[in-house]
């Protein structure tokens, strides 16, 4: 089925098509692992997970799926500093070593963070690789260098800078963000790796060590630039080095449009002679209760903050798939017990399904199927795809449903569960009932009164096992204990 997505480039709904064969190549911009992932982290990689779930079971497209770790940064680099409060026993004891301390610091974090994902359904094994960027420095090293032989990158300070007023005299700035150039000064600078303003600056593509921080030597054209990379040129170069360029769809929340991929496209097409991809693809942002999610508010939570307050993590993860990516996300406490109801209505059709077997009506589960294939396949319609599925569970009751519906249903829903997956698609589980050791001990007094003839007695226990709410069935083995 053909798939359509908007494209932040192109400010439209566009068929997607791969870029070369019938794989579709995908990079995702991953965590920044200085602390547990929030909530509102996690909204774009669940968008990203079931953009590539929709991609295998709607499109049928075999997905390299790459997810970056963001292990060093201004973030990583402040926390994982020797002495830091930020430390924890479980990450091993500090060294004299700088780098030492950061992969120590962030291995913790990224081990974390998978276990998290794993807890909201996204498996590691969908992922063809989650790169590190302290893995791909010498191929930053050589990327910053091409960028300054083609006087696209200057050094100041022992820092070195990419210079978009040159840049814009060779192609557009600003293809997915409208930037304030009214204002714009060539040559201000900007050091920080994250900053939220519309105007434009140079920025960092390698920054000069400082004290105590860890650091890569690095000679440029015989200027000592010791250091270490700045963010944004390390997924140009992850990117490049495991999908190879273009590749097709890159994902991220839309608070990274400006400045990190808007930097991305611009170094990425300077230094290597091409744009990074053809589709990029953004979720809008997540509110808890509203308002904007902050610690000061308290309405600041992680994946572990929520399964701590004893909600289920199949709940979150249909509350947070059953809106639509770009509409922005009000996540709420009340919306975790209406997503739980929600599902488990879906859940309780398709038990029902396997249960019920006298039915003799039919229903078109393969229109079913196309409806809601749709849907997803339209941009990620989630909320309509699955407002199809509860008006099929509203007007065919699985008890009428003959067997050959049944078995479509049942398959129909198998696939839906590989873009979903938060049902199970099996019978229902039989509970197991635990019987009170008195009701047992009177049992075997019955079958030992039963085996020395006693009739009496034997009826007698019989019925009062009856009046506790217990039914006792002899065979041949003795008896069996139903529940009344």
């Amino acid at each position: 089925m053909q798939i359509k997505l908007y494209n932040s480039l192109t400010k439209t709904i566009e068929p997607f098509q791969p870029v070369e064969t019938n794989t579709v190549k995908m990079y995702s911009c991953g965590p920044t692992v200085y602390n547990y992932a929030h909530i509102g982290n996690m909204r774009a990689f669940l968008f990203a997970d079931i953009l590539q779930r929709v991609l295998r079971v709607v499109g049928e497209y075999p997905v390299r799926w790459v997810m970056n770790i963001t292990n060093i940064d201004d973030k990583t680099i402040r926390d994982s500093a020797l002495n830091a409060n930020t430390w924890k026993s479980e990450m091993g004891s500090q060294s004299d070593d700088p780098i030492d301390n950061l992969l120590k610091f962030t291995d913790f974090y990224t081990k974390s963070f998978i276990e998290d994902i794993n807890t909201l359904g996204i498996k590691a094994e969908d992922f063809e690789a989650m790169p590190r960027a302290t893995d791909y420095i010498e191929q930053m090293k050589g990327l910053i260098t091409d960028l300054f032989h083609k006087g696209l990158a200057y050094v100041s300070e022992g820092s070195v800078y990419f210079n978009v007023n040159k840049w814009r005299q060779v192609d557009t700035y600003g293809k997915l963000f409208k930037i304030d150039f009214e204002n714009f000064k060539p040559g201000t600078r900007v050091d920080t790796d994250q900053y939220e303003r519309e105007q434009a600056s140079d920025f960092a593509l390698w920054k000069l060590k400082k004290p105590g921080e860890p650091f890569w030597s690095f000679d440029l054209d015989g200027q000592n630039c010791d250091g270490r990379p700045g963010w944004h040129i390390e997924c140009s170069v992850m990117e490049k080095e495991i999908l190879g360029l273009p590749f097709d769809i890159h994902t991220g929340g839309v608070d990274l449009k400006f400045p990190h991929h808007e930097d991305e496209i611009a170094q990425s097409k300077a230094g290597y002679g091409i744009e990074p991809t053809l589709f990029w693809c953004h979720n809008e942002f997540l509110e808890v209760e509203g308002e904007k999610m902050s610690k000061s508010l308290g309405n600041f939570f992680t994946v572990r903050d929520l399964m701590n307050k004893g909600l289920n993590s199949l709940d979150v993860r249909y509350l947070m798939l059953s809106s639509h990516y770009q509409s922005v996300l009000n996540f709420t406490f009340d919306g975790i017990t209406a997503s739980g109801k929600a599902r488990q209505r879906v859940q309780d059709f398709i038990y029902d399904i396997f249960d019920n077997n006298a039915g003799s009506e039919s229903a078109d589960a393969v229109s079913l199927k196309n409806r809601v294939y749709e849907h997803l396949g339209n941009d990620l319609h989630t909320p309509q795809a699955l407002a199809e599925v509860f008006s099929f569970i509203n007007n065919n009751p699985a008890k009428t449903l003959n067997s050959t519906t049944r078995t479509e249903l049942i398959e129909f829903f198998k696939d839906l569960n590989r873009v979903f997956s938060v049902w199970e698609i099996n019978p229902r589980a039989e509970v197991e009932i635990l019987i009170p050791q008195n009701i047992k001990d009177m049992a075997e007094e019955r079958l030992k009164a039963k085996q020395e003839k006693n009739w009496a007695k034997s009826d007698e226990l019989r019925d009062k096992l009856k009046a506790d709410g217990w039914l006792v069935k002899d065979n041949k083995e003795g008896y069996t204990l139903e529940k009344i």
